[in-house]
């Protein structure tokens, strides 16, 4: 059964807007487990634009089903997340500066620094997954590098998905492929909403997890934050 993990950064982001503590991030981790979701993602960059430090150390104690800490393993990240112990840690390539996450790693030309990292990691008993686009030849990589699981950037097939789904979709499948038969864990994460979610699991049920933010924090501005996450789990246990 695939498990959603609610991505609250964009709860922080309004927040951060205004000042003060509203809306309180903290509350929003706790409610949206309560709601339902069976993980919590928070993606800390070092700009503190929206998710902080400081909230992360908040959360960790208050999170009752799984935390997913995600970002580019600079060496700050790296003391956060050995200090607060999630159980997933989703290492991402981000430069300081960008606005979301656009591109998976080329594990293969940063092999010895993320295999450096992921032991690092699994020492301290936390669960890798390396940020990948729908690529074999990247997964088999992340897989060489020691990693428990792959996350599948997922943008590409989120932007094709109105006009040609079958195409959108089918170089995640391969990359899904690719992750089994290396015996990794597979995630995903990036664009995806009601519209094209339920197609991704229908095609690839043997997804372990999503990570979504934007599009089910903007939902839940319409529908409320209970309706929308109940809407996602239905679009996800289908089988």
């Amino acid at each position: 059964m695939t498990k959603l993990s609610v991505n609250i950064n964009k709860i922080a982001t309004i927040r951060n807007a205004r000042g003060g503590r509203m809306p309180d991030v903290t509350l929003a981790a706790v409610n949206c487990e309560k709601f339902g979701a069976e993980g919590i993602t928070v993606h800390p960059r070092p700009d503190e634009r929206h998710i902080r430090y400081a909230d992360v150390r908040d959360i960790r104690p208050l999170i009752t089903t799984e935390f997913n800490i995600e970002g580019n393993p600079i060496p700050s990240f790296v003391d956060l997340v050995n200090e607060n112990r999630p159980h997933q840690v989703t290492l991402v390539p981000d430069a300081h500066d960008a606005i979301t996450s656009d591109s998976g790693w080329d594990t293969i030309r940063n092999r010895d620094f993320l295999t450096e990292i992921c032991e690092e990691f699994r020492r301290n008993g936390i669960r890798t997954s390396i940020f990948v686009g729908a690529d074999p030849a990247m997964v088999e990589g992340a897989a060489a590098c020691g990693a428990d699981r792959v996350e599948l950037y997922t943008e590409p097939y989120a932007s094709m998905f109105p006009d040609n789904p079958e195409a959108a979709v089918a170089p995640f499948i391969k990359a899904a492929q690719a992750a089994r038969e290396c015996g990794l864990g597979l995630n995903a994460g990036h664009d995806l909403n009601l519209d094209n979610l339920e197609f991704f699991i229908r095609n690839i049920p043997w997804t372990d997890e999503v990570s979504i933010g934007h599009a089910l924090i903007s939902d839940a501005l319409y529908m409320g934050l209970e309706q929308t996450i109940k809407a996602y789990l239905a679009k996800i246990k289908i089988f």
